[in-house]
């Protein structure tokens, strides 16, 4: 109960927040709505009364009063349309601002632990998917039960007038309906959440079986029938978990619609009798009908509301959840991170890993065991080693994106972890080997590599020129205005939809590499694998290009193909999270150790003996 209390006050606050203009003007109209049924039950038996042939004398007073009922009937045709109206406006503004703080929250995660967690994701979907309705709808809801209560709180008056004990039947058939409507209501959440792996698993399905990226797999290994199938089954298995829920509505619902037309019908049986024996004047009869009904309509109004204002408070409390999580806490062995009050001073010294282990989950293998490696400040420093052993990982945890399972990370001596994180990752530049292709145009895709560069066209072609893609860029159909998608149209290319293009894969890595470059003035430069959609004449340029411009810089470069990282001062061998050895290239060659037994296995690929060319003509 106590944790309802604090959704709902959050709720209040965020919706209060947001408009209080729209909602005041929801509370006065839920105020009117409620009292409505009362004047025109009210207004009714004054009528009723006044035509009859013993009250002819009232007859002036029902004349009032039927002006009266044509006004409240207005009102009640009027008023429900003007709360939808509200309640639609309200929640849009609401959701909009529930979903600034709820991405605000997402993308201000420094790290990606959360987002690999499964409850997380879960509790993440169901936030985006039907949080940002959730404070609306429940400060709606409980409105709406105030508006019911005051109908409710109206009819009883008349029944208490009437015949109280009709007010006792009421209220005792009105507590297995609460009962009901509030099991429900939570069944229908859980439902919700025991069914969100398989509405994710069949997202997934659907996103593949539309996705540009699948498509080519798709069709040429005959994809579509085997993801349309599980797609199917997870949405079939949704449909069965929501058939259920609704058998059960419709069950529950029913049996209380019998129970309250049974309680309706004896009422309406006691009230013909008291009004043959005189006790009733006819009047009288219809408010009891009207008091009978209400009290019964309302009951439920109020109830579905509770019911609607539980599950919104559910939905909500995911969003609550998703931000307040959001900033993963320091365990208690290490320091907190600070927020970023000042600049980080220009690197001087280097960046030192001291007995780095790491995993991505208790219980799974440890990816890096007690690395030690030192990177000096303004020398170029290569990556080696097949593939798991761990040279993605340690980049991972050079931007801050994870933090070492045990050990440190020390920028000029400085624990990464002390060191604000956003001032850490500004200093750094990185090209990754998943980089993102963004549906921006070329200038925009670049220039979000420094957005204090964004609308510096001469900085954003110089990034370009860098990476050896601008002559590419300046020839497509807008330049660098040209949306670099076939998805949609911006306004430059909504006249023309060909104007858009799709880039090849060694094209969009140049674009990347361009992105990481617009950042001159970093500390540290980061290449995972800047070449490898590259044909062999375009690797050698980017490469040439980068030791120009990574000259007397910090910089890390991630390759399989030795060739490319032979000139770096300094080469370092991982092999299943662990540093085996490192040096310089001719150093390496001449111990004859793994770096040695790799570069020739590479280089042997490129030789081909005289007996090899037999036949060939």
């Amino acid at each position: 109960m106590t944790g309802a209390l604090h959704v709902l006050t959050d709720a209040a606050k965020l919706v209060w927040s947001s408009s209080r203009r729209l909602l005041l003007i929801r509370l006065a109209l839920a105020a009117a709505a409620g009292a409505v049924p009362i004047g025109i039950a009210w207004s009714t038996k004054v009528v009723l009364d006044g035509i009859a042939p013993s009250t002819r004398g009232a007859a002036w007073t029902a004349l009032r009063s039927v002006l009266v009922l044509a006004l409240l009937g207005v009102l009640g045709v009027v008023l429900p349309r003007l709360v939808s109206y509200v309640d639609r406006q309200l929640m849009r503004v609401v959701g909009l601002e529930v979903r600034s703080r709820l991405y605000a929250a997402v993308a201000g995660m420094k790290g990606l632990t959360r987002l690999e967690n499964p409850q997380f994701n879960d509790r993440l979907r169901l936030a985006t998917d039907l949080g940002p309705t959730g404070p609306s709808q429940l400060v709606g809801s409980c409105l709406s039960v105030v508006q019911s209560g005051l109908t409710i709180g109206g009819f009883i008056g008349a029944l208490l007038y009437l015949n109280p004990w009709m007010v006792l039947v009421v209220a005792l058939a009105a507590v297995p309906t609460v009962r009901a409507e509030i099991g429900l209501a939570r069944r229908r959440a859980g439902t919700m959440w025991e069914l969100s792996a398989a509405n994710r698993r069949e997202l997934f399905y659907a996103d593949l079986l539309t996705s540009l990226t699948a498509a080519k797999e798709l069709r040429l290994f005959g994809l579509g029938n085997l993801f349309g199938t599980r797609m199917l089954t997870e949405l079939r298995r949704i449909n069965d978990g929501s058939r259920r829920m609704d058998l059960r509505e419709l069950a529950s619902q029913g049996l209380l619609a019998v129970l309250g037309a049974v309680v309706a019908g004896a009422g309406l049986v006691w009230a013909v009798l008291a009004a043959r024996a005189g006790a009733l004047t006819v009047g009288d009869v219809a408010i009891f009908v009207a008091a009978v009904n209400g009290v019964q309509a309302g009951l439920s109004a109020a109830i579905s509301s509770v019911a609607r204002a539980h599950e919104s408070t559910l939905t909500f409390d995911h969003v609550r959840y998703v931000v307040r999580t959001a900033a993963e806490p320091p365990s208690p062995t290490q320091p907190h991170r600070p927020a970023a009050t000042s600049r980080l001073a220009p690197l001087r010294h280097g960046i030192e890993l001291r007995d780095v282990w790491f995993r991505y989950r208790d219980g799974l293998p440890w990816v890096l065991l007690g690395v030690d490696l030192f990177l000096p400040a303004g020398r170029s420093t290569a990556l080696v080693g097949i593939n798991g052993a761990g040279k993605s990982t340690l980049v991972k945890l050079l931007c801050g994106l994870y933090e070492p399972t045990r050990g440190s990370i020390h920028w000029d001596g400085s624990d990464l972890r002390e060191l604000p994180v956003d001032e850490v990752r500004r200093r750094i530049g990185a090209v990754f080997q998943d980089f993102m292709e963004y549906e921006l145009t070329a200038a925009e895709s670049i220039g979000l590599g420094d957005l204090t560069r964004w609308g510096d066209r001469h900085q954003i072609e110089a990034a370009a020129r860098r990476a050896g893609c601008h002559d590419m860029v300046a020839a497509l159909p807008s330049g660098y205005d040209t949306m670099l998608t076939r998805i949609y149209t911006d306004l430059a290319d909504r006249n023309d939809p060909g104007t858009g293009v799709v880039l090849s894969g060694g094209q969009s890595q140049r674009i990347a590499l361009a992105r990481a470059l617009l950042r001159q003035d970093c500390d540290l430069l980061i290449l995972d694998e800047p070449s490898a959609g590259l044909d062999a004449a375009a690797e050698y340029e980017v490469h040439r290009r980068l030791r120009d411009h990574s000259r007397d810089k910090t910089s890390l470069l991630i390759s399989h193909r030795l060739s490319a990282v032979r000139d770096a001062d300094t080469i370092v061998v991982l092999r299943e999270g662990t540093v085996v050895e490192q040096g310089a290239h001719d150093q390496l060659l001449a111990a004859g150790g793994p770096y040695a037994e790799l570069f020739t296995l590479q280089a042997a690929g490129y030789r081909t003996e005289p007996s090899d060319l037999t036949g060939v003509v």
